[in-house]
């Protein structure tokens, strides 16, 4: 091989390893949740990590057929009243008289890592749980893409594609020869 083949490869390699791990969403790709604890006293704080595995577990089958924040935002949308009762039959089964309320809407999120997905502070779609007066400490997460609801578990950073324009632009060239 001639140095300028060299040359071009290695120029190559560095464009994908420069722009090949860039995320392609967008701020306004994301779905967000935060659920507002009724007060700061402990047995507040500790239903509301109730309330939240509660609806990770009931929003994760709905969630999972989702391939796109609109699609996800109606269904959310669609489960408001049902997200309600679920937190709703927590709360109660621990003895707490107060209820839930679920909204869709935008809201200030401060910037936040999500394992290796670090989702800079703004404004954001978000599920907005209040738990009573909702006056508490929060908790708060993304729904779309799910990095809070990926088989149960409390973040799944492998719910964001990375890819590589340079890369897929290659991959097309070479099969399309």
């Amino acid at each position: 091989m001639t140095k300028s083949i060299y040359i071009i490869i290695v120029f190559v390699v560095l464009l994908l390893i420069l722009f090949g791990c860039m995320p392609t969403q967008s701020k306004t790709d994301y779905l967000r949740i935060h659920i507002r604890a009724d007060s700061n006293n402990t047995a507040d704080q500790s239903v509301k990590y109730a309330v939240k595995q509660a609806i990770v577990d009931y929003l994760t089958p709905y969630l999972a057929q989702c391939n796109t924040k609109s699609q996800a935002m109606a269904v959310v949308k669609q489960q408001l009243k049902n997200i309600e009762n679920v937190c709703d039959k927590v709360l109660s089964q621990a003895g707490f008289s107060y209820k839930a309320t679920a909204r869709l809407k935008q809201e200030d999120f401060p910037e936040r890592a999500y394992n290796n997905v670090v989702l800079p502070s703004g404004v954001y779609d978000a599920l907005i749980i209040n738990l009573g007066s909702g006056q508490g400490n929060n908790w708060w997460c993304v729904v779309y893409p799910p990095l809070c609801f990926v088989e149960g578990t409390p973040t799944g950073g492998n719910a964001i594609v990375y890819r590589s324009k340079l890369l897929e632009i290659i991959n097309n060239w070479k099969n399309s020869r």
